[in-house]
Parts: C-alpha cells; structure tokens; sequence
C-alpha cells in the first residue's frame, strides 16, 4: 500500500466529504443522509474554517479518509478540546493504519496549537470503532451525552 499522506480539505474535496459522511451515517446509524443537505453542511464548513475543519488522508492518489475537527473551549481549564467528529475510512483500506494516520496528524496539530484534549463520541454498538480508539490510547470517558433536538430537519 502506498504511504498514508494527510491534507486540509478545500472545495475540491466537497463530493469525497459528503460521500464519506453519507456513508458513515448509513454503516453507523442505518441514516440516509440527504446528499443536498450534507453538501451544503460540508461547504459551509469548509468556507467557514472558524467552525471546524476536515483531515483528508490518502494512500497516493486515492481517498482513503476523513475527519472532521471542531473546537469546544473550557472555561474550567482555560484551553481548547477539540472533538473528532465524522469519521469514515473507506471500507476496502481499514485496518491498514488510515485513521491512525489521521490521529496522529490531529494530535501533533493540537499539540502546536495548546490544545488539552482530544474527543469524540461513538455509537455504543460500534466495538470496532472502539477498539482502534483504544488501541491508540484514547480513553471510555465518564461523561454520557444527552441531547434536546429543538429543530427537525426540513
């Protein structure tokens, strides 16, 4: 397999983005994501870098995945977190290092940039998932998540 390289993603990027995130939500949560939507949420993201950004990896030319970083701040510790979120590697290249490649280029950033923490949630019944994120060292935090949907989709 060709070496793992790590980019931002741009505006060229936006149909890979959406399709990973469509294809995440589908294996993950059984979601069918409204490509529209999806597109215009990932465009918005990416011309709006204060919000969040994506990692792209790829094993020379080819897409191998992604994932996307927002930044929550604590008051309580006076420094960043930032959280992984959609995360999706492409089923044919998993197990061979892909989002440990996107990890490890996340870490040094945040790293660089004074961050705490890094974070993310994970569907209780993805054990894969949750073995790779062991296996580089994340730990089952204490906190459960809850949530208030106050507006459905459209």
């Amino acid at each position: 397999m060709p070496a793992i390289h790590i980019r931002r993603a741009n505006h060229d990027d936006l149909a890979a983005v959406v399709a990973g995130n469509i294809n995440m939500a589908q294996e993950t949560e059984g979601l069918s994501l409204d490509p529209v939507r999806v597109s215009a949420g990932v465009g918005h993201l990416i011309e709006h870098p204060e919000l969040g950004h994506y990692w792209l990896a790829f094993c020379g030319q080819t897409f191998a995945g992604q994932c996307m970083i927002t930044t929550e701040w604590s008051d309580w510790r006076n420094q960043p977190m930032w959280w992984f979120q959609s995360v999706y590697v492409v089923p044919s290249l998993r197990r061979r290092g892909v989002f440990s490649a996107l990890y490890q280029h996340v870490a040094t950033e945040a790293q660089t940039q004074g961050v705490r923490d890094l974070r993310l949630y994970v569907e209780r019944q993805n054990q894969p998932a949750q073995a790779t994120y062991r296996q580089l060292g994340m730990l089952h935090s204490h906190y459960d998540m809850f949530e208030t949907v106050l507006r459905s989709e459209d």
